[in-house]
Protein backbone atom coordinates (compact mmCIF):
# COMPACT_ATOMS: atom_id res chain seq x y z
CA UNK A 1 0.00 0.00 0.00
CA UNK A 2 1.37 3.40 -0.88
CA UNK A 3 2.24 6.13 1.78
CA UNK A 4 -0.18 8.40 -0.28
CA UNK A 5 -3.65 5.12 0.19
CA UNK A 6 -2.16 5.00 3.91
CA UNK A 7 -3.06 8.84 4.35
CA UNK A 8 -6.10 8.82 2.85
CA UNK A 9 -7.00 6.05 5.07
CA UNK A 10 -5.75 7.54 7.97
CA UNK A 11 -8.14 10.82 7.38
CA UNK A 12 -11.16 8.74 6.83
CA UNK A 13 -10.30 7.10 10.05
CA UNK A 14 -10.20 10.42 11.93
CA UNK A 15 -13.04 11.85 9.75
CA UNK A 16 -15.29 9.45 11.04
CA UNK A 17 -14.00 9.35 14.60
CA UNK A 18 -15.15 13.19 14.42
CA UNK A 19 -18.21 12.52 13.70
CA UNK A 20 -18.89 10.04 16.01
CA UNK A 21 -17.88 12.47 18.83
CA UNK A 22 -19.58 15.56 17.74
CA UNK A 23 -22.69 13.23 17.35
CA UNK A 24 -22.33 12.09 21.46
CA UNK A 25 -21.24 15.61 22.15
CA UNK A 26 -24.42 17.17 20.48
CA UNK A 27 -26.79 14.35 22.28
CA UNK A 28 -25.23 14.82 25.56
CA UNK A 29 -25.08 18.78 25.63
CA UNK A 30 -28.67 18.60 23.57
CA UNK A 31 -30.41 17.75 26.83
CA UNK A 32 -29.94 20.41 28.75
CA UNK A 33 -32.35 22.19 27.23
CA UNK A 34 -34.99 20.04 28.90
CA UNK A 35 -33.36 20.08 32.73
CA UNK A 36 -35.70 20.11 35.39
CA UNK A 37 -34.84 22.65 38.26
CA UNK A 38 -33.47 19.53 40.62
CA UNK A 39 -31.49 18.44 37.36
CA UNK A 40 -30.23 22.07 37.22
CA UNK A 41 -29.82 22.09 41.25
CA UNK A 42 -27.94 19.01 41.04
CA UNK A 43 -25.34 19.79 38.37
CA UNK A 44 -24.58 23.29 39.96
CA UNK A 45 -24.26 21.17 43.45
CA UNK A 46 -21.68 19.19 41.35
CA UNK A 47 -19.82 21.80 38.89
CA UNK A 48 -19.63 24.12 42.47
CA UNK A 49 -18.45 27.08 40.88
CA UNK A 50 -21.09 29.47 39.17
CA UNK A 51 -19.65 32.32 37.22
CA UNK A 52 -21.32 35.26 36.86
CA UNK A 53 -20.87 37.78 34.35
CA UNK A 54 -21.57 41.43 32.96
CA UNK A 55 -21.40 41.65 28.87
CA UNK A 56 -23.33 43.46 26.77
CA UNK A 57 -22.21 41.57 23.41
CA UNK A 58 -23.80 38.05 22.82
CA UNK A 59 -20.72 37.16 20.99
CA UNK A 60 -18.87 37.93 24.18
CA UNK A 61 -20.62 36.02 26.45
CA UNK A 62 -20.76 33.12 23.47
CA UNK A 63 -17.11 33.05 23.88
CA UNK A 64 -17.06 33.11 27.63
CA UNK A 65 -19.47 30.22 27.40
CA UNK A 66 -17.34 27.87 24.94
CA UNK A 67 -14.29 28.77 27.40
CA UNK A 68 -15.84 27.40 30.65
CA UNK A 69 -17.65 24.53 28.98
CA UNK A 70 -13.86 23.06 27.28
CA UNK A 71 -12.53 24.35 31.05
CA UNK A 72 -15.11 21.52 33.39
CA UNK A 73 -17.97 24.62 34.04
CA UNK A 74 -20.95 24.24 31.95
CA UNK A 75 -22.88 27.35 34.09
CA UNK A 76 -22.91 31.07 33.52
CA UNK A 77 -25.05 33.42 35.16
CA UNK A 78 -25.85 36.45 33.31
CA UNK A 79 -26.51 39.44 35.28
CA UNK A 80 -28.94 41.83 34.35
CA UNK A 81 -27.60 45.01 35.45
CA UNK A 82 -26.24 45.85 32.10
CA UNK A 83 -29.25 47.09 29.57
CA UNK A 84 -28.27 44.21 26.97
CA UNK A 85 -28.26 42.03 29.47
CA UNK A 86 -31.67 40.15 28.46
CA UNK A 87 -30.99 39.45 24.84
CA UNK A 88 -27.55 38.44 25.64
CA UNK A 89 -29.02 35.74 27.91
CA UNK A 90 -31.88 34.91 25.30
CA UNK A 91 -29.15 34.58 22.54
CA UNK A 92 -26.93 32.41 24.92
CA UNK A 93 -29.67 30.02 25.71
CA UNK A 94 -30.20 29.40 21.57
CA UNK A 95 -26.58 29.15 20.84
CA UNK A 96 -24.90 27.79 24.07
CA UNK A 97 -26.75 24.64 24.28
CA UNK A 98 -23.79 22.56 26.17
CA UNK A 99 -24.38 25.74 28.95
CA UNK A 100 -26.57 25.82 32.00
CA UNK A 101 -27.67 29.51 31.34
CA UNK A 102 -29.17 31.54 34.25
CA UNK A 103 -30.21 35.19 35.33
CA UNK A 104 -28.67 37.40 38.49
CA UNK A 105 -29.24 40.59 39.70
CA UNK A 106 -33.19 39.50 39.86
CA UNK A 107 -34.92 42.72 41.77
CA UNK A 108 -38.05 41.73 40.80
CA UNK A 109 -40.74 39.31 39.29
CA UNK A 110 -41.14 40.86 36.35
CA UNK A 111 -37.70 40.61 35.05
CA UNK A 112 -37.56 37.36 36.82
CA UNK A 113 -40.74 36.50 34.52
CA UNK A 114 -38.52 37.80 31.53
CA UNK A 115 -35.73 35.78 32.14
CA UNK A 116 -37.66 32.36 32.09
CA UNK A 117 -39.29 32.91 29.48
CA UNK A 118 -36.04 33.87 27.58
CA UNK A 119 -34.73 30.54 28.66
CA UNK A 120 -33.11 31.09 32.27
CA UNK A 121 -32.72 27.74 33.85
CA UNK A 122 -31.91 29.39 37.29
CA UNK A 123 -32.38 33.15 38.99
CA UNK A 124 -30.54 34.73 41.36
CA UNK A 125 -29.96 37.43 43.38
CA UNK A 126 -28.24 39.34 46.18
CA UNK A 127 -31.21 39.87 48.20
CA UNK A 128 -33.97 37.24 48.88
CA UNK A 129 -37.53 38.81 47.50
CA UNK A 130 -40.11 36.07 48.36
CA UNK A 131 -41.85 36.71 45.14
CA UNK A 132 -38.93 35.89 42.95
CA UNK A 133 -38.78 32.50 44.96
CA UNK A 134 -42.29 31.59 44.53
CA UNK A 135 -42.42 32.29 40.85
CA UNK A 136 -39.15 29.97 40.47
CA UNK A 137 -41.30 27.20 41.96
CA UNK A 138 -44.13 27.78 39.72
CA UNK A 139 -42.03 27.52 36.46
CA UNK A 140 -39.59 24.88 37.71
CA UNK A 141 -36.97 27.06 37.65
CA UNK A 142 -33.62 26.64 40.70
CA UNK A 143 -33.38 29.72 42.01
CA UNK A 144 -30.50 31.15 45.02
CA UNK A 145 -31.54 34.32 46.48
CA UNK A 146 -29.01 36.25 48.59
CA UNK A 147 -28.99 36.60 52.36
CA UNK A 148 -26.46 37.41 55.27
CA UNK A 149 -27.52 36.79 58.70
CA UNK A 150 -28.82 33.36 59.92
CA UNK A 151 -32.32 35.01 60.19
CA UNK A 152 -32.43 35.64 56.86
CA UNK A 153 -30.32 32.55 55.22
CA UNK A 154 -32.96 30.35 56.88
CA UNK A 155 -36.25 32.42 56.07
CA UNK A 156 -35.20 31.69 52.06
CA UNK A 157 -34.43 28.00 52.47
CA UNK A 158 -37.62 28.06 54.20
CA UNK A 159 -39.48 29.75 51.20
CA UNK A 160 -37.93 27.29 49.17
CA UNK A 161 -34.53 27.96 47.84
CA UNK A 162 -32.48 25.61 46.29
CA UNK A 163 -29.26 27.80 47.36
CA UNK A 164 -28.51 31.05 49.76
CA UNK A 165 -26.35 33.01 48.18
CA UNK A 166 -24.04 34.58 51.14
CA UNK A 167 -22.93 37.61 50.39
CA UNK A 168 -20.72 39.66 50.73
CA UNK A 169 -18.28 37.29 51.92
CA UNK A 170 -15.68 39.71 51.57
CA UNK A 171 -15.85 41.40 54.73
CA UNK A 172 -16.94 38.31 56.65
CA UNK A 173 -14.52 35.71 55.51
CA UNK A 174 -15.23 31.89 55.38
CA UNK A 175 -15.05 31.67 59.27
CA UNK A 176 -18.52 33.21 58.85
CA UNK A 177 -19.42 30.72 56.49
CA UNK A 178 -18.50 28.04 58.83
CA UNK A 179 -20.60 29.66 61.61
CA UNK A 180 -23.74 29.47 59.18
CA UNK A 181 -23.29 25.99 58.38
CA UNK A 182 -22.70 25.13 61.87
CA UNK A 183 -25.99 26.33 62.78
CA UNK A 184 -27.73 25.69 59.74
CA UNK A 185 -26.42 22.61 58.89
CA UNK A 186 -29.03 21.75 55.90
CA UNK A 187 -29.03 24.87 53.91
CA UNK A 188 -26.90 24.81 50.88
CA UNK A 189 -24.90 28.50 51.26
CA UNK A 190 -23.36 29.44 48.05
CA UNK A 191 -20.15 31.99 48.83
CA UNK A 192 -20.00 35.28 47.19
CA UNK A 193 -18.12 38.58 46.82
CA UNK A 194 -14.61 38.51 48.08
CA UNK A 195 -14.47 34.69 46.09
CA UNK A 196 -11.16 34.19 44.51
CA UNK A 197 -8.85 31.66 43.97
CA UNK A 198 -6.53 32.44 47.13
CA UNK A 199 -9.71 32.35 49.19
CA UNK A 200 -11.35 29.46 47.20
CA UNK A 201 -10.62 26.74 48.90
CA UNK A 202 -11.16 28.60 52.39
CA UNK A 203 -14.60 29.15 51.31
CA UNK A 204 -15.27 25.30 50.23
CA UNK A 205 -13.36 23.96 53.46
CA UNK A 206 -15.74 25.93 55.54
CA UNK A 207 -18.71 24.59 54.05
CA UNK A 208 -19.71 26.04 50.92
CA UNK A 209 -21.50 23.86 48.54
CA UNK A 210 -20.58 26.37 45.75
CA UNK A 211 -19.11 29.68 45.19
CA UNK A 212 -19.82 32.25 42.68
CA UNK A 213 -16.86 34.97 40.28
CA UNK A 214 -17.08 37.63 38.40
CA UNK A 215 -13.81 39.09 37.07
CA UNK A 216 -11.75 37.01 39.59
CA UNK A 217 -12.92 33.76 37.58
CA UNK A 218 -13.34 35.72 34.77
CA UNK A 219 -11.11 39.00 34.01
CA UNK A 220 -12.19 41.45 31.45
CA UNK A 221 -9.38 41.38 29.45
CA UNK A 222 -9.17 38.20 28.79
CA UNK A 223 -12.68 38.54 27.07
CA UNK A 224 -11.72 41.14 24.99
CA UNK A 225 -8.62 39.72 23.71
CA UNK A 226 -10.15 36.50 23.57
CA UNK A 227 -7.62 34.91 25.98
CA UNK A 228 -9.38 31.20 25.90
CA UNK A 229 -6.91 29.16 27.38
CA UNK A 230 -6.20 32.06 30.61
CA UNK A 231 -10.13 31.96 31.02
CA UNK A 232 -9.63 28.32 31.26
CA UNK A 233 -7.01 28.27 33.19
CA UNK A 234 -8.31 30.08 36.10
CA UNK A 235 -11.87 28.17 35.88
CA UNK A 236 -9.88 25.21 36.38
CA UNK A 237 -7.90 26.75 39.28
CA UNK A 238 -11.45 27.37 40.92
CA UNK A 239 -12.35 23.83 39.99
CA UNK A 240 -9.48 22.24 41.63
CA UNK A 241 -10.04 24.55 45.03
CA UNK A 242 -13.36 23.12 45.13
CA UNK A 243 -11.98 19.60 44.32
CA UNK A 244 -9.26 19.80 47.31
CA UNK A 245 -11.90 21.70 49.83
CA UNK A 246 -14.68 18.90 49.60
CA UNK A 247 -11.61 16.26 50.19
CA UNK A 248 -10.34 17.91 53.21
CA UNK A 249 -13.77 18.52 54.47
CA UNK A 250 -14.44 14.96 53.78
CA UNK A 251 -11.45 14.19 55.86
CA UNK A 252 -12.32 16.42 59.13
CA UNK A 253 -15.50 15.13 59.32
CA UNK A 254 -14.19 11.72 59.11
CA UNK A 255 -12.25 12.77 62.27
CA UNK A 256 -14.31 14.90 64.09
Amino acid sequence: MSEMQIAIGNRGIRNRTQVIEGAAFATQHSTLAGLTRKEVSARIEEVGVVPTLRLRSAEDALFVAEALAEAGVPIVEISMAEREALEVLSRLTRHAPGTIVGAGNILNTDTARRCVDAGAKFLTSDIFIPQVVELAARENVAVIPGAMTPTEVMSAWIAGADFVRVTPCDGTGHAYIRSLKIALPEVHLVAAGGVNQMTALSFIKAGATALTAGDELVPPEAVWLRQSRRIQEMARRFLNSVGSGREGGQTNTLHA
